[in-house]
């Protein structure tokens, strides 16, 4: 069988990369092959990428742990980092069949071999999917992990029309989406947010709002049937009185010890009464994305993007990042620039 890409390919290209794993002064803009193509994956010239809260720990190998999950134990396997990514089809692997050259597609490569934050990658033909037409490939870089983990979250917490439901978190990448997700699901939201974000919730359809600032979430009177927890910076025991009988909350964020704590306390709380509680982990692919094509087409859900950035300034992008306040996503355009060998 021939495994080679059906049309030539550069050999090189630019990208972002690192040697060790620490923080992004690390990351330097340089020359690298380009990544070679197998039977099943489809090489994309990359026009933009996005940054999520997993970029950082594939960043930092934060937690240690990380390490032993294929990654590299000392050194990192991946020079290049970045999962979410958008552009068009430049060569094809021998089996590929559901897109073709100069497509334009995006896809979350973090179930593969990462390397959205360099001029081309190959990605797994599985986890990829076409761009909606309602959105440029900017815009589309934006959407992967972050959209597909609000959507899975929403469903594991069995929203629902006419349900009500709690958003925490809901003015970063992945709140952002679930706000408007919920509602195109048309549940009843109320979004948990700072002060600077309150009219943003609104705009995204928010029906309610609650400035942590200024309110503390556990003084509701309010009980809902779902909870998305995308920060866990409380522990699930504030959020169980908020339940009504038979509701569900999903942990979809937080530190590696808080999710911990919740998947031991959950099958205690669930046991113990008619509330269930969930640790969460999404499953990204090309199905998963195209699950979300119709509330996209129909303009029900669409990119919150705050800061755009080039290629060379990607450690810039990641201390922002890393500061915990963006309102909604970070995107990566690339465009040429001076590389060093």
């Amino acid at each position: 069988m021939n495994t080679q890409p059906r049309t030539p390919t550069p050999t090189t290209m630019a990208a972002m990369a690192r040697d060790v794993y620490g923080g992004p002064e690390h990351l330097s803009l340089r020359q690298l092959p380009t990544p070679a193509v197998g039977p099943d994956d489809v090489l994309v010239r990359v026009a933009a990428a996005s940054l999520n809260k997993a970029d950082h720990y594939h960043l930092r190998a934060v937690p240690w742990l990380i390490r032993l999950g294929g990654f590299g134990v000392f050194r990192p396997k991946y020079k290049v980092v970045g999962a979410d990514l958008a552009g068009t089809v430049v060569a094809l692997g021998a089996n590929v069949t559901s897109v073709g050259l100069g497509d334009a597609v995006y896809a979350d490569t973090s179930g593969g071999r990462w390397g959205a934050f360099g001029e081309l990658a190959a990605v797994e033909e599985a986890a990829l999917a076409k761009v909606p037409a309602a959105l440029s490939l900017e815009q589309a870089a934006a959407v992967p992990m972050a959209a597909v983990t609000a959507h899975q979250a929403l469903v594991a917490a069995g929203v629902a029309v006419g349900g009500s439901v709690l958003i925490n978190g809901a003015s970063g990448g992945v709140g952002t989406f679930a706000v408007q997700l919920a509602k195109a699901l048309g549940a009843i939201v109320t979004a948990v947010c700072s002060t600077r974000n309150v009219d943003q919730a609104r705009s995204l359809g928010a029906d309610e709002v609650i400035d942590y600032r200024t309110t503390d979430v556990a003084d509701t009177a309010t009980r809902f049937n779902a909870i998305v927890d995308l920060v866990g910076n409380r522990s699930v025991r504030v959020y169980k009185p908020l339940l009504a009988e038979g509701g569900t909350y999903v942990l979809a964020g937080g530190s590696v010890g808080r999710i911990f704590r919740a998947a031991v306390l959950g099958p205690l709380i669930t046991l113990l009464s008619k509330k269930k509680t969930k640790t969460f982990l999404a499953k990204p692919s090309g199905e998963a994305l195209a699950k979300l094509q119709a509330y996209i087409d129909s303009g029900q859900v669409a990119p919150v993007i705050e800061r755009s950035y080039p290629l060379d300034a990607l450690p810039e992008a990641f201390s922002y990042l890393e500061e915990g306040h963006a309102r909604g996503k970070l995107v990566v355009v690339m465009s040429d620039a001076d590389t060093t060998d």
